[in-house]
């Protein structure tokens, strides 16, 4: 069993062994599990994640309570290929996915889970970015998953509902240490239905439209949208569409902020994100660090932050050989080879 310090990691720390463990079939005890963290302890949220994982593998489980800052989890061999969880109110349904994704990749039959709670909420990507980017992107190393996003789920009320469907796949090598050139840049904006008649996703889509140009980017507005929501929102994605990759950089609207405000923040963040010229945006270079670990191959990130060494520090007690080269313009490149997998993982 592998003993796992949580003090220095959040929610991502423990969803990414939840991921190792099962396709790896190595038990886990994690302490202090968020230990530096405000509120630190499992929140409903990480709960639902580990309920899930244990679910799906039929998994012996100890700590899994509100609260507990110990868990230790051991994967079971059986496999299930249907699942339902509710998060409740606006926990992220992108963070949940991001837990299976890598366990239904590496399975020998299809999996579909039902997922509800938040899906444009804090300190998690967007269904969107998960829909448009992150998906896409996987799929050209073998990835084969898709969601189908059912309601939209703003902070507070949540609401939301998405499925996450996967098929057995065998993943290439990932090689993203260069992006090529920028092709064009995709809007996708959108509001509750109660901000229609004030435009919100209009608005949001066309100063980012305009904001783009303006910078002598080709700029493309794909999609506006009203959804019915149990909570006021708004939510804008700008995706980069490269050569060799894709990057993405969404944005919330928050009471007080205009739309026009909103926009103009996703462009600066996306304008910092292609000057920095690597093939993946922050977001991904957190999350493609799992799929390296499985496929091997070597990518290219923006900049090694606390949470990508704290990642990184994870997928080696798992059994990674992942090198990390950091280069003077603060980028750094991600070598792996893939990790030796359990036979009960299907591959």
């Amino acid at each position: 069993m592998i003993t796992i310090d949580g003090t220095d990691g959040g929610g991502q720390l423990l969803r990414t062994a939840l991921s190792l463990s099962v396709v790896t079939d190595t038990p886990f005890r994690m302490e202090s599990i968020r230990g530096a963290r405000p509120n630190p302890g499992l929140g409903p949220q990480h709960l639902t994640a580990v309920d899930v994982t244990a679910e799906l593998c039929e998994a012996e489980v100890t700590g899994a309570e509100p609260g507990s800052e110990t868990l230790t989890f051991r994967p079971g061999r059986d496999r299930r290929s249907g699942l339902a969880a509710d998060i409740g109110t606006a926990g992220s349904v992108t963070l949940l996915f991001d837990t299976i994704l890598p366990i239904a990749t590496t399975a020998e039959t299809p999996v579909l889970l039902l997922a509800s709670g938040g899906t444009d909420v804090k300190w998690a990507p967007t269904i969107a970015y998960h829909q448009r980017v992150k998906l896409p992107l996987l799929s050209t190393w073998g990835l084969d998953a898709d969601i189908d996003l059912l309601e939209t789920g703003f902070f507070p009320a949540g609401g939301g509902q998405a499925v996450l469907r996967t098929k057995p796949a065998t993943l290439a090598p990932i090689e993203l240490d260069r992006r090529g050139d920028l092709e064009r840049v995709d809007i996708y904006s959108k509001a509750a239905e109660t901000l229609e008649a004030r435009e919100v996703a209009d608005r949001q889509a066309q100063h980012a439209l305009d904001e783009l140009e303006a910078l002598g980017f080709s700029a493309e507005v794909r999609q506006v949208s009203y959804p019915e929501t149990l909570s006021t929102g708004s939510s804008l994605l700008l995706r980069g569409v490269y050569e060799r990759s894709l990057t993405g950089v969404d944005a919330l609207g928050e009471r007080g902020r205009t739309s026009e405000a909103v926009a103009a923040g996703a462009v600066e963040r996306f304008l910092t994100v292609h000057e920095r010229g690597a093939p993946v945006d922050p977001f991904m270079a957190d999350q493609v660090l799992v799929f390296l670990a499985l496929a091997g191959g070597r990518v290219r990130i923006p900049r090694v932050t606390d949470h990508v060494r704290t990642n990184l520090d994870l997928l080696t007690a798992f059994g990674s050989d992942i090198e990390l080269a950091e280069e003077p313009d603060g980028c750094a490149s991600l070598t792996a080879s893939p990790i030796q997998q359990s036979s009960e993982s299907g591959r």
